[in-house]
C-alpha cells in the first residue's frame, strides 16, 4: 500500500503539471496527500520540518542564480546582441541549420560550467530570434535546448563540471574524467539520435505548413531591438564567453582566496553566534553568481545606449520570471524530499536492488528514483548514499572497475529525472512561454534518447572493455 502511496502522488503531480496547473500549488498538495494517506499526524511536521525546510533551502543557495541568469537573458535580448548572434548565425550555417546552432551554443555553455537555469535563461532570447528567421515552429525550441543543455555535456562527456558528474566521485574514488571513452560515446549517441530526432519533426512540420507562429498564441516573446544598428556578432558573443570563462577562473579562485571555511559575527550588539560557511559547498555557486554579474557588467559596457533605455521594464519581467521559475524548482525540491522520506520511497528501493547485472541494477535504481524526486542531483544522491556499498561489491565481483559505475550512474541520473514534474523542465516551459501540451512531447523524446544511452554504453563496455 505504501507504494501505492508513492506512485499515486507522482502520477497526480505529473499529471497535473501536464495539464498546466501551478507546480508551486499542487507539488505540497501531492506531497502532504501521501503523507495524510501515510501517517496523517505527520503532516504538519512534514510540512513545516521538512518540505519548506528543502523549499527555502533551494532558495536560499539558487534565487540569486536564477535572477542573475534571467537579467542576463533580457539584456541579451534588449541590446540586440540576440539579434546579431542569430542574424550571423542563419548566414554562416543557414536557416535550416537552426536546430544545430542552438544544440552547439547549449552545449559549450554547460561544458563550460554553466548552471543549466542560467543557460536555459541565456539561450533562449536568440533561440527564439533563430527559431522565427527560419520560420520553424516555437514549440521545438524547449526539446532543441533540452538537447543541448540537459543531456550529453550535463554528464555524459568526460570533464563536464556539472554537480551530475561530480557527485558519484565522493561514493566511488573517481574523478570527473572518469570514462572517458564511455563518456565520449555516450556523448555522441545522445547528440546524433538526438538531432536526427528534431531534424526529422522540422521536416515533418515543414511539411505540415507549420511556421514559428504555429499552434496558438506566442507568448514571454523576446523584445525586439529597437536600436539603429546591431553590434557585430564577434562583440555579442562575447559576454557569454566571458560568463563561460569567468566561471572557470572564479571555480578555482575562490577556494584559495577564502580557505575552507568562513565566519563572521551576524551582528555588533549583543553575543551573538557567528555564522560559519563551508566554502567548498558554496563556491560554485558564488562562482556562477560572480560569472553572470561579469556577463551583466559586460553587455551594460558594450551596449548602453539601448540598455538604459529598456532597463527599468526589461528588467521587471526579467525579476517576475525568475521568482516563478525559482519557485516552481524549489517546490520540486521540497515534494522530492517529502516523497523520499516515506516508506514507500524505501519499497521501490529495495525492489530495485533485486536486478543481478551490477551496471543495469545500478542504472535503473538511479534514472527510476531520479524520476521519482524529479530531480537528477537528488536521485542519484539518494541512490548512491543508499546502495553504492553494493554496487560497488558486485562490481569488485564482476570486474568492473569504478570509473564506469561513475559513468552509468551520471548518465543514468539525467535520464527519466525530465518527467513532466521536473524542475528544469517547468522552467523551461515558462521561460519559454509554452505548456507540457505544446512542447512535453519532444522533451520526453529527448528524455527516451538519453535514457537508452545510458544502455548503449553498459552494451559497449560488455562488448568491448572499453573504459
Amino acid at each position: 500500500m505504501s507504494f501505492l502511496i508513492v506512485v499515486a502522488a507522482l502520477c497526480f503531480l505529473m499529471f497535473v503539471a501536464y495539464r498546466g496547473y501551478s507546480v508551486i500549488l499542487f507539488a505540497p498538495v501531492a506531497a502532504l496527500g501521501a503523507v495524510l494517506l501515510t501517517d496523517p499526524a505527520l503532516v504538519a511536521p512534514m510540512f513545516t520540518g521538512l518540505f519548506m525546510e528543502k523549499m527555502v533551502g533551494f532558495l536560499k543557495l539558487y534565487f540569486p542564480v536564477f535572477l542573475l541568469g534571467a537579467v542576463f537573458g533580457k539584456l541579451i535580448e534588449i541590446s540586440g546582441f540576440s539579434k546579431s548572434i542569430v542574424t550571423a548565425t542563419i548566414r554562416l550555417v543557414g536557416a535550416k541549420r537552426a536546430m544545430l546552432s542552438i544544440v552547439l551554443v547549449c552545449a559549450l555553455l554547460t561544458y563550460g560550467g554553466v548552471s543549466l537555469f542560467v543557460v536555459v535563461f541565456a539561450v533562449y532570447p536568440f533561440a527564439a530570434e533563430l527559431f522565427r528567421q527560419s520560420d520553424i515552429p516555437k514549440r521545438l525550441v524547449p526539446g532543441t535546448i533540452a538537447l543541448g543543455a540537459f543531456t550529453f555535456t550535463m554528464d555524459a562527456l568526460p570533464g563536464t563540471p556539472q554537480i551530475q558528474n561530480i557527485i558519484p566521485t565522493s561514493f566511488f574514488g573517481t574523478t570527473a574524467w572518469a570514462a572517458p571513452v564511455l563518456g565520449t560515446l555516450g556523448g555522441a549517441f545522445v547528440l546524433a539520435v538526438g538531432l536526427a530526432y528534431l531534424e526529422w519533426r522540422r521536416r515533418v512540420a515543414a511539411r505540415n505548413g507549420e511556421g514559428y507562429a504555429s499552434g496558438g498564441e506566442l507568448r514571454n516573446e523576446p523584445e525586439v531591438f529597437r536600436g539603429d544598428r546591431l553590434a557585430h556578432p564577434l562583440l555579442a558573443v562575447l559576454p557569454l564567453v566571458l560568463v563561460g570563462v569567468a566561471n572557470f577562473l572564479f571555480t578555482r579562485w575562490i577556494p584559495g582566496w577564502y580557505g575552507e571555511s568562513q565566519s563572521f559575527v551576524p551582528a555588533v550588539i549583543g553575543n551573538p553566534d557567528p555564522v560559519v560557511q563551508e566554502v567548498k559547498k558554496v563556491a560554485a555557486i558564488w562562482a556562477v553568481q560572480g560569472a553572470l554579474l561579469v556577463g551583466i557588467a559586460s553587455v551594460v559596457a558594450f551596449a548602453w545606449k539601448p540598455v538604459l533605455a529598456s532597463f527599468a521594464e526589461g528588467t521587471k519581467s526579467a525579476i517576475g520570471g525568475a521568482l516563478l521559475a525559482s519557485m516552481n524548482t524549489a517546490s520540486e525540491y521540497g515534494f522530492g524530499a517529502v516523497i523520499a522520506a516515506l516508506p514507500g520511497f524505501l519499497v521501490v528501493a529495495n525492489a530495485l536492488q533485486a536486478i543481478p547485472n551490477p551496471l543495469v541494477n545500478e542504472a535503473v535504481s538511479v534514472t527510476a528514483l531520479a524520476g521519482i524526486t524529479g530531480s537528477a542531483s537528488g536521485g542519484m544522491s539518494i541512490a548512491l548514499a543508499a546502495m553504492a556499498d553494493s554496487f560497488i561489491a558486485n562490481a569488485h565481483a564482476a570486474g568492473i572497475p569504478m570509473d564506469v559505475l561513475h559513468r552509468v550512474a551520471a548518465m543514468a541520473s539525467g535520464g527519466m529525472d525530465t518527467l513532466p514534474h521536473n524542475g528544469a523542465v517547468i522552467t523551461l516551459l515558462a521561460v519559454t512561454g509554452l505548456t507540457h501540451r505544446q512542447s512535453y512531447k519532444d522533451v520526453f523524446a529527448i528524455t527516451a534518447i538519453k535514457t537508452l544511452a545510458v544502455f548503449f554504453v553498459i552494451a559497449m563496455f560488455y562488448l568491448t572493455g572499453w573504459v
